[in-house]
């Protein structure tokens, strides 16, 4: 399977143009968004529709700049699939999420909740050969947050408890394109500019 993963677009509607191309010219299966399609609540014209031209199956969780309305409008306008507390499975792969970050700003998620909505997607994929976990913020303890403020507690946990094969994550804009492993898990931080995961 090939994902075209990315996040932090923030409004940018000709990122999301050069995305979609991308997307079909790397003929991947499905586009993952970690969050921060909008910017501050406001959603601009044409944030999702060029990678539905494009044919592509995108799923996706909100950032901490996406409010609650814009995720229910994003699923009912666009019919993509929101993986938060849910999943989606692909080829046997099991794909799962949770949105938000763990700081007082716009979409606020608690790392308690946060978990939960994790462990609650990842039962409907258990079985799958390979899994991914797409969340917007960071995990607490990795290499990401030596830039910025720390991660969630949460999401480390999910990781070493659930051991998704692979971590999607942003929201750190200077780390976009980092990888690191954590247990035994590949994590990567994507943003704006996407990145080519194949699994």
């Amino acid at each position: 399977m090939k994902l075209l993963a990315a996040g932090d677009l923030h409004d940018d509607v000709e990122g999301v143009k050069r995305l979609a191309e991308e997307a079909e010219r790397e003929k991947v299966d499905m586009v993952v968004i970690n969050g921060d399609i909008s910017n501050f609540g406001e959603l601009a014209k044409g944030m999702i529709q060029p990678f539905l031209d494009k044919g592509k199956k995108v799923a996706f969780v909100a950032g901490n700049h996406d409010m609650p309305g814009i995720t229910e409008m994003l699923k009912e306008k666009y019919d993509i699939l929101d993986i938060q507390n849910h999943s989606v499975s692909y080829d046997d792969i099991g794909i799962f999420g949770c949105g938000g970050a763990n700081i007082m700003h716009m979409n606020f998620t608690s790392d308690e909740d946060m978990f939960d909505y994790l462990n609650n997607g990842f039962k409907y994929i258990i079985n799958s050969k390979k899994k991914i976990m797409v969340t917007h913020i960071h995990p607490k303890g990795s290499m990401i947050e030596k830039f910025s403020f720390p991660g969630s507690e949460a999401v480390t946990r999910a990781i070493y408890e659930l051991k998704p094969d692979i971590h999607i994550c942003g929201h750190i804009h200077e780390m976009e394109g980092f990888e690191e492993k954590l247990g035994g898990t590949r994590v990567i931080c994507v943003g704006s500019r996407g990145k080519i995961v194949e699994v």
